[in-house]
């Protein structure tokens, strides 16, 4: 049986409005599906349009961002592939755990995935193996989730101290493709304490089946998780207790890996 470590109290950190701001607006960035403007990107963010522009001129300055001379309108520069493949490249984690999504992905006919909890609980996925079926799920190095999504989201609740109320409003603000019931989700997570792993059938992605397994740092904490997608008919009962035997193993390993 698993059990839930304490969640250490977070350092108070002094907000930097303009870090905040510049981080907002690369992200806002990156979820457009076009080119934005000054006054869009300030409309959005609640920003002066002053403002705006000088955190602007400063993220192309550094090469985060372009801006199209003729449109005004600003895209993520290239500076910002760079940041990212040094995280992904230089010896990581994820790189680490790539030979483990390997395995799982070739024996069991899944896609496999390694996921990186964020200390916000943000889910960002880090690594990707496909298998050979022609079947595949499709999602990329980088993607980013809600909090309590899917699989992975059941066992971020299971190793939280968060009162359920708290759990209900990230719960409610999820969007579910066949939402269940908050009852049958609350019994799924603990039995995801139980049984050191959780699943997710056919709620964040119908027909679609989801496997998690934690990934623990050294202190306890919930760093990752390795999760598995595949069509809901393949999950039946063998099949899923094999897998999830057979994940719980690389991700037993993968924790001894993990720094802190």
């Amino acid at each position: 049986m698993s059990t839930v470590s304490p969640t250490k109290k977070p350092a108070r950190v002094r907000p930097v409005p303009a870090v905040s701001r510049a981080i907002a607006i690369l992200r806002l960035l990156g979820e457009s599906e076009q080119p934005l403007g000054v006054k869009a990107i300030a409309d959005e963010l609640g920003l002066v349009p002053s403002t705006t522009l000088h955190i602007l001129r400063v993220l192309v300055s550094e090469e985060l961002i372009e801006v199209d001379a003729d449109t005004k309108r600003y895209v993520l520069g290239g500076g910002m592939i760079t940041l990212a493949r040094s995280v992904l490249e230089k010896g990581s984690f994820a790189e680490r755990a790539q030979p483990a999504l390997d395995r799982i992905a070739s024996s069991f006919g899944v896609t496999a995935m390694f996921v990186e909890v964020t200390a916000q609980e943000s889910v960002v996925v880090l690594g990707i193996s496909h298998s050979a079926q022609p079947f595949r799920i499709h999602t990329d190095v980088g993607s980013q989730f809600n909090t309590l999504v899917s699989a992975t989201g059941r066992l971020i609740a299971a190793h939280s101290n968060a009162p359920w109320s708290s759990l209900r409003q990230k719960f409610d603000a999820i969007a579910w493709d066949r939402r269940p019931a908050f009852t049958d989700w609350k019994m799924e997570v603990e039995l995801a304490k139980e049984q050191g792993w959780s699943i997710d059938r056919d709620n964040f992605l119908r027909g679609i089946t989801v496997l998690a397994v934690p990934v623990l740092a050294p202190s306890g904490r919930l760093s990752h998780t390795l999760v598995a997608a595949g069509l809901s008919s393949q999950f039946d009962q063998d099949f899923t207790t094999d897998l999830a035997q057979s994940m719980r193993q690389e991700a037993s390993a993968l924790s001894r890996m993990t720094l802190g």
